[in-house]
């Protein structure tokens, strides 16, 4: 068994990524600039913020916060994006999700020009990336593609089993791993309604965990030398720790360990990849390498 170490190839491709920036602005380019909008003070999202400042500084990027409160009307939040649309400074931002409940995320999403849409979430991306075009693709299933690359992990005619039919993972990645120029597999798409998900898994070369179950991927669904790529980031309660809780993922890695070629921990699999993809859709967006 090989642990695909997400943290390592993030630290990588950040490092390639700051040597570019200084290549550019050497040579009198602009320096990459992304900006994000936090609502609220959800731990997470703090936490995910914070972790995508701090690459900014790593890539060379110029980065800006704004924040507001938990009550920030919609109309407040939709005039804070139009800004970003119009600021020529700007080439990239994210407004981090969850939303508070009295705002409409898909009508936020979609008045972000889809030109800086970094996180690859606005329908124009989402459908050039379904039918092979340029665009922004979201995050965490790019560096999903990225780790599955770097490893030299064969996905062409293989047999991959995708839990969850989320808009942010499951769906975006099935269509990529289908797709000839990014994974070329055979793809299965199950979710909580799948009445044969455990045959599917078994049979699956390559699985990937998005179900946002802790744990239930066990040992008796994954063939011998299959491929396992967890997506699950759950808090669970551990008095053992500082902090009082834990990152649990989607598989349960001890015994799962075991019967994988590969397979990515929780937490410093997916996680760290999925905050440089961000970087590398802003470095791309600083370019205008899909839209002038």
């Amino acid at each position: 068994m090989q642990l695909i170490d997400g943290k390592a190839t993030a630290a990588a491709i950040k490092a390639e990524i700051a040597e570019e920036v200084k290549r550019i602005v050497e040579n009198g380019g602009k320096q990459p600039h992304l900006a994000a909008i936090l609502v609220g003070h959800d731990g997470g999202s703090e936490t995910y913020v914070k972790n995508k400042v701090i690459a900014c500084e790593q890539c060379g990027f110029k980065s800006t916060l704004i924040r507001f409160e938990e009550d920030v009307t919609e109309k407040e939040l939709l005039s804070c994006v139009e800004r970003l649309n119009q600021n020529g400074d700007v080439d990239g931002f994210i407004v981090q999700l969850p939303l508070p409940k009295h705002i409409d995320e898909q009508k936020v999403i979609e008045a972000i020009d889809y030109r800086k849409d970094v996180d690859g979430f606005h329908p124009i991306n989402v459908g050039r990336m379904a039918i092979g075009l340029p665009c922004f693709i979201s995050a965490t299933p790019l560096g999903i593609l990225t780790l599955l690359q770097r490893y030299g992990i064969e996905t062409s005619g293989k047999k991959c089993v995708i839990l969850g039919r989320s808009n942010i993972v499951g769906k975006p990645m099935a269509q990529l791993m289908m797709q000839k120029q990014y994974g070329d597999a055979t793809v299965t798409v199950c979710h909580s309604r799948s009445k044969t998900l455990k045959e599917e898994c078994k049979e699956a070369d390559i699985i990937i965990a998005a179900i946002g179950q802790p744990n239930f991927v066990t040992a008796d669904m994954v063939k011998p030398g299959a491929v396992v790529i967890d997506v699950g980031t759950t808090r669970v309660p551990d008095a053992s720790r500082k902090s009082g809780f834990r990152l649990n993922g989607d598989v349960k890695f001890d015994e799962v360990a075991e019967k994988c070629s590969y397979i990515t921990p929780v937490p410093g699999g997916v996680g760290p990849m999925t905050i440089c993809s961000l970087m590398k859709n802003t470095l791309a967006a600083g370019k205008k390498e899909y839209y002038q």
